[in-house]
């Protein structure tokens, strides 16, 4: 009874629980209009996506272009002697070949109501790097009975055009037509090949453009858009004084490129000021990096009892370079990155480029112009391959993705880039956009690198990152020729790849005193067709001419090592070190003429004087070469970069620099540069020489 009792209280108890429920139910629900009458809730909206506008086109913008050109001219002169020039030269990737060109444009759209857009641009263009004085242009070879067999020849030294264009813009497409005014400035060349006599007088020739192009925004302030146009430049007259003859030609182009600019405003917003409508991907996917450089380097006159073929001029000399480069990058795949980078590139080194072993800038190439011209230095895929460890940011940079990566990974490498963009690279000295400006201060002087003319090469590389040590390696494509090819126009790769370098690199990276360090040794070794100095001046005995090293070479191989460290001292001070030896007895190929080397320095930032982008750098160097090496500069021998035709009195190259860089901000600087170089050439009846730059760069 007592169970069966307390059962119907537990019952009863539940019951009078549900009850309550759904007497405060009902009351809730019948009391709820009213509390609605007395109370005004807030009603949270269905959420909705942000409304876009379309993409506004209106604004100035400022950008870059590349292409390819083709084209004709026909010309006569009297009595009835005509025929034409082929404009378009076949392209070799070893040499640098082709109608290729690139250039700057800036230009103004503005958009209507109705989407139509209106708008201008100016823009110059530069060809490729003339080869047998030819970029873009062509050559006829005819007769005459008053001066024989002749070459007529023309070849475009920069054009541009100032054009309108009109167009519809769906989204974020633009496709327009283009027209307006065009110029080119050409130089002209009728050379009588019987005795080389020769008039190269210079043609502005002015017409007009017309074409078609499509523009796509990509990006909030980022656009690229593909062209053609055609430019008709008529009829003009010349005259040849030596050859007693009159040219009448015209001129026409073809053009098609491809263009990436970047526009200020516009882009669209959403109706809350929000960001573009334009896709903008949390990935980095597109990296677009630039920068520009400006050199002016003299010296004044200097003791000079003798000189050679390639001596740096007594009577002193002044010369200026001038460089502006694009890098772009695309990701593909999971670590995977393509990269191209055209460079305009305008100017020469002191005597062009010779003189001295340690060059004394690093911004001048062994070939040069004084017009601007362009030239594809890099374009190369990159891999990334992580092996684990800790995770490691890496910030967006130029030529280098913003990414994380574990510590443990391997980097291949493969295309067209510079050895020392990966191999000898040292953090207060290797750079001479930014710090020292010499040869053997930037890379070891004896690290006979493979390059053509500028620097560049063909060639796979393997890094390989594990805790504190990097070992890397590669193989790459050397000159067709040493010494940069052995002619004005040398500096050419060989197309078979039977002449190559290897390169290989150990690197240890360490704490000393709390504070970083590396130290890297790299070894090289050089295989095709070179001469021996000491057969060199063998033959140079029984002829009794002066030592031609052209003449003795055969394939052969030259090695070589050197030690590279850096180690910050503080947070203000770094230190930096490097030695290296080359095998003294065969002839370099693409770098300079050292067989031994020691550098050394200090780079302090100014944080100390309140200015800290701001550096200071103070260095110096000697280089020496080899007893059988002198006795072949003696003999009358040309190397790369020296050659005084004699050198009874040998001794070390010693050269010192220091250098202030001054930021106008993070990203453009004022340099001033002071090089002492005593015994140039290694030769102590010449110099001492004082040089004297001054460096303007920029990048974003």
């Amino acid at each position: 009874m007592r169970c069966r009792a307390q059962r119907f209280r537990i019952i009863g108890r539940a019951a009078v629980v549900k009850l309550a429920r759904v007497t405060w139910t009902a009351a809730f629900l019948a009391a709820a209009p009213a509390m609605a009458a007395e109370v005004s809730m807030p009603v949270k909206a269905p959420w909705q996506p942000p409304v876009v506008q379309p993409y506004d086109w209106t604004g100035l913008y400022v950008g870059a272009h590349l292409g390819y050109a083709g084209g004709r001219s026909n010309w006569s002169t009297p009595p009835d002697l005509a025929s034409s020039l082929d404009l378009d030269q076949s392209s070799d990737i070893f040499n640098g070949a082709g109608s290729y060109f690139g250039g700057l444009q800036i230009g103004y759209d503005y958009m209507l109501p109705n989407r139509v857009v209106l708008g201008a641009q100016l823009d110059t263009s530069f060809p490729g790097f003339p080869r047998n004085n030819i970029s873009l242009g062509g050559e006829s070879i005819f007769s005459t009975p008053d001066i024989g067999l002749a070459s007529y020849r023309e070849n475009v030294l920069h054009f541009g055009t100032l054009r309108g264009r009109v167009g519809y813009a769906p989204a974020n497409w633009l496709v327009y037509g283009t027209g307006g005014f065009a110029w080119t400035y050409n130089q002209l060349t009728l050379t009588q090949l019987a005795d080389d006599t020769t008039d190269s007088p210079f043609l502005w020739r002015l017409g007009w453009v017309a074409g078609l192009g499509v523009e796509y925004a990509f990006a909030p302030n980022w656009s690229a858009n593909v062209e053609y146009l055609f430019t008709k430049y008529g009829n003009s007259s010349v005259l040849f004084p030596n050859a007693g003859l009159q040219f009448t030609s015209d001129f026409s182009l073809q053009q098609v490129r491809a263009g990436l600019n970047y526009r200020f405003g516009g882009g669209g917003t959403n109706v809350t000021g929000g960001p573009t409508g334009l896709p903008t991907p949390e990935l980095d996917l597109v990296n677009f990096h630039g920068q520009t450089t400006f050199v002016w380097q003299g010296y004044p006159a200097i003791r000079s009892p003798y000189a050679g073929l390639f001596s740096l001029p007594g009577s002193g000399l002044g010369r200026e370079t001038f460089d502006a480069t694009l890098f772009a990058g695309i990701r593909l795949w999971q670590g995977a990155e393509l990269w191209i980078s055209p460079e305009i590139d305008q100017g020469f080194g002191f005597a062009n480029t010779h003189g001295v072993a340690g060059f004394p800038t690093g911004e001048s190439y062994k070939l040069g112009s004084s017009y601007p011209y362009v030239r594809m230095h890099r374009g190369f895929l990159r891999q990334t391959i992580n092996l684990g460890g800790e995770i490691e940011k890496v910030d967006a940079d130029i030529g280098q993705f913003a990414d994380t990566r574990t510590a443990n990974h391997v980097v291949l490498t493969i295309g067209k880039f510079a050895i020392v963009d990966i191999f000898d690279t040292n953090k207060y000295a290797n750079s001479p956009k930014t710090d020292f400006l010499n040869w053997s201060l930037i890379n070891a002087g004896t690290f006979d690198y493979a390059g053509d003319g500028w620097g560049y090469t063909y060639g796979a590389a393997a890094e390989w990152y594990q805790g504190s040590w990097t070992l890397r390696a590669g193989a790459f494509d050397l000159s067709a020729s040493p010494a940069g090819g052995d002619a004005p126009n040398g500096g050419v790769l060989d197309p078979t790849f039977q002449q190559y370098a290897l390169v290989a690199e150990i690197e240890k990276r360490y704490e000393l005193w709390g504070q970083p360090g590396k130290l890297k040794v790299t070894g090289f070794l050089n295989r095709g067709r070179a001469g021996r100095y000491q057969d060199a001046i063998t033959l140079a005995q029984i002829t009794g001419e002066p030592a031609d090293i052209i003449a003795v070479r055969r394939y052969a191989s030259r090695p070589g090592v050197s030690m590279n460290l850096e180690q910050q001292i503080s947070d203000t001070v770094g230190v930096f070190a490097r030695a290296g030896w080359a095998d003294p007895n065969v002839e370099p190929w693409d770098f300079t003429d050292i067989d031994r080397t020691v550098s050394g320095g200090v780079s302090i930032n100014g944080k100390n004087w309140g200015r800290p982008d701001d550096t200071v750098g103070i260095a110096g160097v000697v280089n020496n070469i080899s007893g059988v090496h002198q006795a072949f500069f003696n003999a009358g021998g040309l190397g790369i970069l020296i050659g005084d035709g004699q050198l009874p009195n040998p001794g070390l190259e010693k050269i010192f620099e220091t250098y202030y860089s001054y930021a106008l901000s993070p990203d453009m600087r004022v340099s001033f540069d002071y090089q002492f170089i005593a015994n140039p050439a290694y030769n102590r009846d010449r110099g001492p020489v004082n040089t004297f730059a001054a460096r303007f760069h920029a990048q974003f």
